[in-house]
């Protein structure tokens, strides 16, 4: 049995959520790969910087798939299904993508720190909300993919001009860019707090 017959023997719901959350991960992948390898600021790393940025609104996008909660709990009648197996499924779901976000940003601020630009790190978090509300717009409201950038350049484009001189799309940005940057805040005292308490277990610790 391959991957491709394992792949389309899951049900829909499975796989498009499997797919969102790979997406989503693969700004934390690429963070650890940039910020944390102590790889140098070569052509290959802004290339790979530039792919982070492209690829960092899939992981706040995860917060949008709630509206398929919604759906999925009018498909059953079953109060314990939706319980114990739809509600957790989504909110599992949900915290894993936006984590990945936040520890992908708290990778990029801490090696602003080691790079001696700390004083960037609160400006590059708002620039990064602002961009990964744009682009959580263009692919729940346009259905755009982060490959689209490259592969049909012009279309996007022109989605995101339309989408700059419309009311009623730059409302729905600045509400994405608001609870993006709220969340964000919340989780990231919490991933500090636990990254604290790691060290801090470390330290006495040092042979365990």
């Amino acid at each position: 049995m391959t991957w491709m017959t394992i792949w389309y023997a899951l049900p829909f719901a499975y796989r498009w959520m499997a797919w969102n959350l790979l997406l989503a991960l693969m700004p934390w992948l690429l963070s650890v790969w940039l910020f944390q390898t102590g790889l140098k600021r070569s052509i290959v790393w802004w290339v790979g910087f530039v792919v982070f940025i492209v690829f960092l609104p899939n992981a706040p996008y995860t917060l949008t798939d709630l509206i398929h909660l919604v759906e999925e709990i009018q498909r059953t009648d079953s109060l314990l299904l939706n319980t114990l197996v739809i509600l957790p499924k989504f909110a599992l779901f949900v915290l894993l993508g936006f984590a990945a976000y936040v520890v992908s940003l708290v990778n990029l601020g801490q090696y602003l720190q080691r790079q001696g630009m700390e004083r960037f790190v609160f400006p590059a978090e708002l620039v990064l909300h602002g961009l990964s509300a744009v682009g959580v717009y263009l692919g729940r409201f346009e259905r755009f993919n982060s490959w689209d950038l490259a592969t049909r350049p012009v279309q996007v484009m022109v989605g995101l001009f339309k989408s700059l001189f419309d009311g009623r799309s730059l409302m729905i940005m600045a509400l994405s860019f608001s609870v993006i940057a709220i969340l964000y805040w919340l989780f990231k005292q919490i991933t500090l707090a636990l990254m604290l308490q790691q060290q801090y277990r470390k330290m006495l610790h040092p042979q365990s």
